[in-house]
């Protein structure tokens, strides 16, 4: 449906007949961490995320899932080792 709240005019997916379902009905403007993220838009009340309602509970634990402008780096994989080589290796 279309918002008819906060980003007017803008597709989502948490509009009712009966309004905003969202947790206080309505949206919440992009945190500093969202900066250079290709998913905020810029409306006349502010910068808002397309794809959650309120950003700053995405980067809560760590990185947003969502966010376009973050690399992951790989983590870099350990080598199993024996115990029985390795106290053989030792001697």
């Amino acid at each position: 449906m279309i918002c008819t709240t906060i980003r007017q005019g803008a597709e989502c997916n948490l509009m009712t007949a009966k309004g905003c379902s969202y947790n206080g009905g309505m949206c919440y403007t992009t945190i500093d961490k969202c900066e250079g993220c290709s998913r905020k838009a810029q409306l006349e009340t502010g910068w808002y995320c397309n794809s959650h309602p309120e950003p700053a509970i995405k980067w809560k634990n760590g990185n947003c899932n969502l966010a376009t402008h973050v690399k992951e780096e790989p983590k870099a994989k350990k080598a199993k080792v024996n115990p029985i080589k390795a106290s053989k290796r030792g001697h």
